[in-house]
């Protein structure tokens, strides 16, 4: 009995196209991936830099604040000292002075706290942005060089930078 021969070149030449055109959509796919999730940190990565801006423009506002407190708590200080020469010691008046150095010294405290605050919550969230912002140079380098794994490096150091953004909103 002869054997049938059945063209499979044709099947095979057909076979690698169809293969290459897969190869080609899931590599398309990935890359589509890698930019939305790149432009999405990088969305964060705005935001993260707007807050840190917010704070630190609110940590010198209260340290300014603090600093006027300082100023006048000295300022009683003196008056006090003054009135003293003058009124050779009267206590009522010395003691005027005193609990107001008190109340001032106490709020100028209050500001100081508050600047040291919104100063700590700007580093959480600078560290963010500097994350956010090498999440996404790696996740470039990723898609040119075609690697995968660049792009999961990129997510962890994007989840890193999300966890820096949540700590420096709480």
């Amino acid at each position: 009995m002869e054997e049938i021969e059945v063209p499979t070149e044709h099947l095979h030449e057909a076979i690698q196209e169809k293969a290459g055109e897969a190869a080609k959509e899931n590599e398309s796919n990935w890359v589509m991936y890698v930019a939305i999730s790149t432009a999405l940190v990088a969305v964060f990565a705005a935001m993260a830099a707007l807050f840190a801006g917010h704070h630190s423009n609110e940590a010198l506002i209260e340290q300014i604040k603090a600093s006027d407190q300082w100023a006048y708590y000295q300022a009683k200080g003196i008056k006090a000292d003054i009135k003293a020469l003058a009124v050779n010691g009267n206590s009522d008046s010395m003691e005027k002075y005193k609990k107001e150095q008190a109340d001032i010294k106490e709020q100028a405290e209050a500001e100081e706290k508050l600047s040291a605050f919104h100063l700590s919550q700007h580093v959480t969230l600078a560290r963010s942005v500097t994350l956010f912002q090498i999440a996404i140079a790696i996740s470039a380098i990723s898609i040119l060089t075609r690697k995968k794994l660049l792009w999961y490096i990129g997510l962890l150091f994007s989840l890193g930078g999300i966890i820096f953004f949540l700590l420096g909103m709480l």
